[in-house]
């Protein structure tokens, strides 16, 4: 997925809703991108998805750009004007948790390449962003951290348990990436001695005596997953910090989460060496994105450390819509700052949906109005979860694009 700017906005009105098809386009934006003459001479080659065919992201024609015409209301139209442009696009991607790590261990040597083909290759749908948990989230056979408990020293720091299986999963992916990786991590909860209920679950809060010591924890991953040869992009602060969930999680209120930042992690990362690492804050839903923003980039000293902030699309839990309109209003607001979609998946694993239409909708219409809203990259959830939709240790079962059947 070669990094391109180009000067359209994604426009594909769903091609009526997202009934009958999907094209493919490399997407848009920055201030602060060299605004180069764009080729419009190039040949566009169509992909087709469409339900109740067998296409899927199948190669169905190609075309060239024209002199503009007047278009009818029947027709479907494409317009670039190459004197807009928006934002660098960053890639499309999807987490390696220790969940799909352990679904990739169980298949045999030509069912791994075939998934990895069908992901990271050339021929496949060339992902080139990958998201990983600091030890453990819920997707996986257990908590784990990497330290002792109670080592608020962290002389016994180790990701021995990593480079089992989901280290050598992500290399793998990295071979096929090559140049155009972008791989960041995200913890979902400090070990339990650091937090205020002593349990890596049910949220619970970082101890002020312990900011510090989980500052060098973010570091000490960094360097440890670069010393096995992969490349760190990046991280967020937190995963979903407002949702007290019965698996890892801990809570930051906007104002806990910008004083980290600015007080312990930013200054951390740089003392370590590590200051051109990417910093996401939020990672949680749409609906409070706005609050967090105002709160930590209008700080400067905050701001300066934040490359951008991140979001997931399950804030229609309550039963209201997506709220896209809070996105296009920080890329207003923070034209500086960047937007990333952390994660997203279809929630309550179900066999009878497993080509359940919907769900596709679903992720069509999140990357559309997600990109049109000035985001420059979007990861999915877990890139492969077993027949029962895990494994996941507190039975939170979800779909993934892949399942793979490990009774066979």
């Amino acid at each position: 997925m070669r990094k391109t700017i180009l000067s359209i906005v994604l426009v594909v009105a769903f091609f009526n809703s997202c009934i009958n098809s999907k094209k493919e386009e490399n997407i848009l934006k920055n201030n602060q991108v060299d605004r180069k003459e764009i080729n419009l001479k190039s040949k566009l080659h169509i992909y087709t998805t469409a339900k109740d065919t067998e296409l899927r992201l199948s190669r169905t024609g190609s075309q060239f750009f024209k002199k503009k015409v007047q278009t009818l209301e029947t027709e479907t139209a494409v317009f670039v004007n190459p004197k807009k442009i928006f934002q660098e696009f960053l890639g499309i991607g999807g987490a390696i948790t220790d969940a799909s790590a352990e679904v990739f261990s169980t298949l045999n040597e030509q069912q791994q390449n075939q998934f990895l083909q069908a992901y990271f290759g050339e021929n496949g749908i060339n992902y080139n962003i990958i998201r990983t948990s600091i030890h453990s989230s819920d997707f996986g056979l257990g908590s784990h951290t990497y330290i002792d408990e109670g080592d608020s020293e962290l002389n016994t720091f180790s990701i021995a348990k990593d480079k089992e299986k989901r280290i050598p999963l992500i290399k793998k992916a990295i071979e096929l990436i090559k140049d155009d990786l972008v791989f960041y991590a995200s913890p979902w909860s400090p070990p339990a001695f650091m937090k205020s209920n002593k349990s890596m679950l049910q949220g619970g809060k970082l101890l002020p005596e312990y900011r510090q010591a989980w500052a060098v924890y973010y570091a000490k991953f960094i360097k440890a997953y670069e010393k096995e040869g992969i490349p760190v992009w990046g991280l967020t602060i937190q995963n979903e910090p407002m949702a007290v969930q019965r698996w890892e999680s801990c809570i930051y209120t906007a104002e806990e989460e910008r004083d980290f930042l600015k007080n312990y992690l930013g200054p951390t990362l740089e003392k370590e060496g590590l200051g051109d690492k990417k910093i996401i804050v939020w990672d949680h839903n749409r609906d409070l994105i706005s609050e967090r923003a105002n709160t930590i980039f209008e700080d400067k000293d905050a701001a300066k450390y934040a490359w951008g902030i991140g979001f997931h699309w399950y804030e229609t839990w309550t039963g209201g819509l997506p709220k896209y309109d809070n996105l296009k209003n920080i890329n207003e607001s923070f034209p500086a700052k960047n937007m990333m979609f952390t994660e997203g998946c279809q929630e309550g694993f179900d066999t009878e949906r497993l080509h359940y239409w919907p769900n596709a909708e679903r992720y069509g219409s999140s990357m559309i109005n997600d990109f049109n809203s000035g985001v420059v990259g979007w990861t999915d959830w877990n890139i492969l979860l077993d027949e029962r939709g895990g494994p996941n240790h507190v039975q939170n079962f979800c779909f993934a694009p892949v399942h793979a059947n490990t009774n066979r």
